[in-house]
């Protein structure tokens, strides 16, 4: 072999040095707007229950009220394959998965409402409401995630908003502490200003209390046009978040809030409307590397009455979940026990179809080729990754099931997903 040629080059280290110094201040903003994954579980649902009909059981309940519902119109894999259209093998795997998953954690995110399910009350029974939801959640509920809505910091109910956050909180610091997996639910922004005072408001509670700075977070619900599009024609989701100071933990929209905004007649209200997906997909740019995680809002077409209304509501249900994690949006509402087969159905097939695939081509990622069918890039090993640990996280797929294919510890699967590391319940604190 030959002398290599000697590489000549214009830029000076000083060159490189301003640059660098230039760029500091951006790559620390970077660095700060846009985190990451945070590594932690997310829930695939979340259960809203007024404060009033809440209670020690009610998560046991749920799953015993989804189980009736099975038993009395699906009582085998064939049947309920059948309503839904799964194939005879997926159906299987499926229907066993979803009733274990019944009876085991029917509800994997409560929210005990104060908001629009629980309606205006007299001062007296909603502090004492919120006293009692504090009691029954630090004796803890069954489920990894719970918290409260509180009702929104427009001026008609900003106090009592704040009041029964604060009850609710102080109850629970006189209770033995926060419980992990705490979740606070701020609906109805419509303003940046309205996350900030949020921000505040947990700030001031930790200070009182000794507790670690960024201890408390919460999510806003997107529910009015100007969250999405504010007056100066800027996209209002980025700046809500930015307004948050690293405390918002996810966005959830409103289905029914924002379709009324925008003029949607009631009878076309739904997760599936145009004005819906617009909303959601200025929510997901916004949300994208924050480390802020997205739920998808709900149907109000309940699967309850005779069977062929039940098995409507089924076959609807399944298919807007199978839709809303297609788009990426991996969390959603659900409003009834008998909603809960259906959620875990469409989780679970869709998780358990796109194993074999996945795992295929990260393998051939990992090993560093493949048959040359998919050249997958690193953003794309790290997206197969997490459509793996999101299948673990919820009970779709066994460890076994990806550690095995994939030749990847779990450990390897979150360094390639770019989470922070192997986490149980709970949330980013920071």
């Amino acid at each position: 072999m030959g002398t290599q040629p000697e590489v000549v080059t214009t830029f000076t280290r000083a060159v490189s040095e301003r640059i660098g110094a230039l760029l500091g201040p951006v790559d620390a903003a970077l660095a700060r707007r846009y985190p990451g994954e945070p590594g932690t579980r997310q829930p695939v649902h979340t259960v809203y229950v007024p404060a009033d009909a809440f209670g020690a059981g009610t998560a046991r309940a749920w799953g015993e009220q989804a189980l009736a519902a099975l038993d009395e119109h699906a009582a085998d894999a064939a049947a309920f394959g059948a309503v839904l259209g799964l194939p005879e093998k997926l159906s299987g795997e499926v229907y066993a998965r979803v009733r274990a998953k019944l009876g085991t954690e029917p509800v994997e995110d409560l929210r005990i409402d104060f908001e629009d399910g629980y309606g205006v009350r007299p001062d007296a029974e909603e502090d004492a409401a919120a006293a009692r939801a504090a009691r029954l959640v630090a004796a803890g509920t069954g489920t990894p995630y719970t918290g409260i809505r509180i009702k929104c910091l427009e001026a008609a109910v900003r106090e009592r908003g704040i009041r029964t956050l604060d009850v609710f909180l102080t109850g629970l610091i006189a209770a033995g502490g926060l419980p992990d997996g705490l979740v606070v639910t701020l609906p109805k922004v419509s303003h940046p200003a309205q996350v900030a005072a949020m921000v505040r408001l947990m700030e001031e509670f930790e200070k009182a209390h000794g507790l670690p700075e960024g201890r408390l977070g919460f999510e806003i619900q997107i529910e009015t046009a100007q969250a999405v599009l504010g007056p100066d024609g800027r996209a209002t989701v980025a700046r809500l978040v930015e307004a948050g100071e690293g405390r918002v933990t996810s966005l959830h929209y409103g289905t029914f809030d924002y379709s009324a905004a925008c003029g949607v007649a009631a009878a076309h209200q739904s997760p599936d409307h145009p004005v819906a997906d617009h909303a959601k997909a200025v929510m997901q740019v916004a949300a994208a590397g924050t480390g802020v995680r997205l739920s998808d809002g709900s149907t109000n077409v309940l699967p309850v009455g005779p069977r062929e209304r039940v098995h409507e509501g089924w076959r609807l249900h399944h298919a807007l979940v199978r839709r809303s994690l297609e788009r990426a949006y991996y969390q959603g509402w659900d409003m009834h026990p008998a909603q809960l087969p259906t959620r875990y159905a469409a989780v679970y097939a869709f998780y358990r179809e796109g194993l074999g695939p996945a795992a295929e081509r990260l393998a051939a990622y990992a090993a560093g080729g493949g048959d040359g069918a998919v050249l997958d890039e690193p953003a794309t090993a790290r997206a197969l990754a997490g459509f793996l640990l999101r299948g673990v996280d919820c009970g779709a797929l066994d460890a076994a099931e990806v550690t095995g294919p994939t030749g990847l510890a779990l450990s390897a699967l979150d360094a390639l997903a770019g989470r922070c590391g192997r986490a149980e319940n709970g949330w980013r604190s920071s």
